[in-house]
C-alpha cells in the first residue's frame, strides 16, 4: 500500500509547477495610531524567507507564520502566509519585496497604506503628551521633560505597552517615581525626566509611544457577538530644542555653591586631617574634576568623587610634619539665567601641627682669614700628648663597636618601626606608582582612616622593602 502512495505522489509532483507571492494588508486606510497587518501570501517550494524588521519606515512589533497544502483536481499547491504587524505613523507604499521561490526570485506586489489624522474628538479615551520647561539652552544645562498621560474615567484598558521617546543626543540624569492624581474626567500619570543635551545644534525629543489593548468585538456567520481585544497606538507630540554652545574655556554650566570643611585645624605630627569638599548646585555636576591638590611636604589621599542628586561630595585626607594651609578651590561656571561667566572659590584652610619639625635650612659658614691665620701657629706647638689619647680611644671604640654591633641595633630598631601603620605608609608613599605598592597603601589608607581591620600579604611588603632598600 506504502508503494502506490508513494507511485501516486510521483506521477502527481509534476504538476506542481506553480509559484509566486502576493502582498496585502487588512486595511488600506487608517487612523493615526491604529495597526496594520501586512500579509504574504507564498506559493511554491523551497521558499526562503525574507527578513522584514521594518516597514513604512516603523519597527515591526510581531510576526507570525500559516503553512496550507491543498490538492486540487491532482495538483498539489503548497502555500505560506506570512504576517507582520506594524503601526504607520504616516501614509507610505510598501514596496515590492524580494523572495526566493525553488532557486527563483519573485517579487511581490507594492501596496499602499493611507494615515489619517486621529479624529478630533471633545473627550479623547487615552491622551499622551512631552513638555519642557526650556526650548533654548546649553550644552550641560539640566533641563525638565515632563510626561503626561490621561486616561478617561470611564475607559477600560485591559492591557498597555509605553514605549519612551528615543533620546539621542540628551543625557537622563534622573527619573522621578510616577505621580498619579485626578484632573476632571482623566486619570493622569506624571513622569518627570532630569536632562542634558551633550552637543549643540537642532535637537529632536522623537515622539512617546503608548500601546492600549481594548476590548471590542464583531458578530460571526451565526450573528451571535464575538469578544476580541483590539492594539491602539497613541503618540505624544515631538519636541525640538535649540541647544548652544558654551563659551570658550568653560565647560561647566548651570548655578553652584562650594564649600570645604575640616574635622580640625591642629594634629600632631603625622596625624591626618579629614577635608570635605560640598557642590551644591544644578547643573552638569558629573563634569567637574578631582579636587586633589599639591602642597609641598605634605601627603594628600583623596577619594572618588560622588554625587547624590544636586550634591556633590569629595573627601581628602592630609598628612604632614609640619604647619601647612589647605589651598582655596576653585569652580569656573557659565550661568544661563544671567549669560555671565562666573567663579566661586573655598577658603583657605591653615592648619597647625604640634612639636613640628623646625625647617632645615642649608647655611655655609666662612672662616675668619685672622683666625685661620692665628690658627697655624698654634698647629706647630701640637702636643704628642693628644696624639696618644686619641689614638687609644680610637682603638678602645673599635673593639667596643666589634663586640656591641650597634648598627645592627639600630637596623633592627629602623625595622622595628615599619611596624607602625602610618610610619609605613609613609615610607611606600615615594613608590605609589608600583601596583604591588599601590594595594597596600590602600589597606593602610583604610586601617588608618576608616577604622578597618584588613590584612595585607607580608610576603610580598618584604619584597618590596628589599626591592627599594626601605628600612
Amino acid at each position: 500500500m506504502n508503494k502506490i502512495f508513494k507511485l501516486l505522489f510521483l506521477l502527481i509532483l509534476p504538476h506542481v509547477i506553480y509559484a509566486g507571492v502576493t502582498a496585502k494588508v487588512d486595511y488600506k486606510t487608517v487612523e493615526l495610531g491604529e495597526m496594520v497587518t501586512y500579509s504574504l501570501n507564498i506559493s511554491g517550494e523551497d521558499i526562503t524567507r525574507p527578513n522584514v524588521r521594518r516597514l513604512c519606515d516603523t519597527d515591526v512589533i510581531s510576526t507570525s507564520s500559516q503553512t496550507s497544502v491543498q490538492i486540487i483536481n491532482g495538483n498539489i499547491t503548497k502555500s505560506y502566509t506570512l504576517s507582520y504587524k506594524f503601526v504607520p505613523q504616516k501614509s507610505c507604499t510598501i514596496e515590492s519585496i524580494a523572495i526566493e521561490i525553488g532557486g527563483k526570485t519573485e517579487l511581490s506586489n507594492p501596496v499602499d497604506i493611507t494615515v489619517k489624522p486621529v479624529s478630533a474628538a471633545k473627550d479623547k479615551n487615552f491622551i499622551l503628551t512631552l513638555s519642557t520647561d526650556k526650548k533654548e539652552l546649553s550644552i550641560g544645562e539640566t533641563f525638565d521633560l515632563t510626561l503626561i498621560f490621561k486616561q478617561k474615567t470611564d475607559s477600560e484598558a485591559v492591557d498597555s505597552e509605553f514605549t519612551p521617546p528615543e533620546l539621542k543626543g540628551f543625557w537622563v540624569k534622573n527619573e522621578s517615581k510616577p505621580q498619579s492624581y485626578k484632573e476632571g474626567k482623566y486619570s493622569v500619570t506624571k513622569v518627570v525626566y532630569t536632562m542634558a543635551a551633550q552637543r549643540a545644534g537642532k535637537l529632536k525629543i522623537a515622539k512617546a509611544q503608548m500601546r492600549i489593548a481594548s476590548r471590542t468585538g464583531r458578530a460571526n456567520s451565526w450573528g451571535s457577538w464575538i469578544p476580541t481585544i483590539k492594539w491602539k497606538t497613541y503618540f505624544s507630540n515631538e519636541l525640538n530644542l535649540d541647544v548652544k554652545p558654551l563659551p570658550s574655556g568653560v565647560s561647566l554650566v548651570g548655578d553652584f555653591s562650594i564649600e570645604a570643611k575640616v574635622d580640625k585645624k591642629e594634629i600632631n605630627v603625622n596625624e591626618a586631617v579629614n577635608l570635605t569638599i560640598e557642590v551644591l548646585g544644578i547643573g552638569n555636576l558629573e563634569d567637574i574634576k578631582n579636587f586633589k591638590p599639591y602642597i609641598d611636604g605634605v601627603s594628600v589621599f583623596d577619594e572618588k568623587i560622588v554625587i547624590e542628586g544636586t550634591k556633590l561630595t569629595q573627601k581628602i585626607a592630609f598628612i604632614a610634619e609640619r604647619n601647612f594651609t589647605i589651598p582655596a578651590f576653585n569652580l569656573k561656571y557659565f550661568d544661563p539665567e544671567t549669560k555671565e561667566i562666573k567663579t566661586i572659590s573655598s577658603k583657605e584652610i591653615d592648619v597647625k601641627v604640634k612639636n613640628a619639625k623646625a625647617k632645615e635650612e642649608l647655611t655655609i659658614k666662612r672662616e675668619d682669614k685672622k683666625s685661620v691665620e692665628a690658627g697655624t701657629g698654634s698647629n706647630t706647638k701640637f702636643d704628642k700628648t693628644v696624639l696618644i689619647i686619641t689614638f687609644i680611644v680610637g682603638l678602645v671604640s673599635g673593639i667596643l663597636l666589634m663586640l656591641l654591633k650597634p648598627f645592627k641595633r639600630l637596623k633592627k630598631e629602623k625595622k622595628s618601626s615599619l611596624k607602625e601603620p602610618k610610619v609605613l605608609l609613609m615610607k611606600l608613599l615615594p613608590y605609589k606608582d608600583d601596583e604591588e605598592v599601590g594595594k597596600i597603601m590602600d589597606i593602610l589608607e583604610k586601617n588608618i582612616y576608616s577604622n578597618e581591620k584588613l590584612e595585607y600579604d607580608k610576603k610580598a611588603l618584604k619584597e618590596i622593602l628589599k626591592k627599594y632598600e626601605i628600612d
